[in-house]
């Protein structure tokens, strides 16, 4: 269940990196209603999936799901370049969390 919720707040981690663009520096009301939502909601998954994985671990992978959704978001929502170069740097940095998780 602590992985699930590890995953959940990843998610939520990437809602609130994109939704920061939509708030138009917090000042859109629902955009930023939502933003901050998703911040809470991230932290609060990720401190329940801390009391029973161990913090390092949990926290790399959490911030790595929340960058490379984030990127990936970016690309698809926003236009962001997808380059070959970043394209491999997400594979490696997918690698490293594949790898945390097989080794927690």
């Amino acid at each position: 269940m602590a992985w699930l919720l590890l995953f959940l707040a990843g998610l939520f981690e990437c809602g609130w990196a994109i939704g920061l663009k939509y708030t138009d520096g917090f000042t859109r009301p629902m955009p930023t209603i939502l933003t901050v939502i998703s911040m809470v909601v991230s932290v609060i998954l990720l401190g329940l999936a801390v009391k029973s994985l161990p913090i390092g671990t949990a926290y790399a992978i959490w911030t790595g799901i929340g960058t490379v959704g984030t990127v990936l978001l970016g690309v698809w929502l926003l236009g962001d370049a997808a380059s070959a170069s970043r394209l491999i740097c997400i594979a490696l940095i997918v690698a490293g969390i594949a790898g945390l998780k097989m080794t927690a």
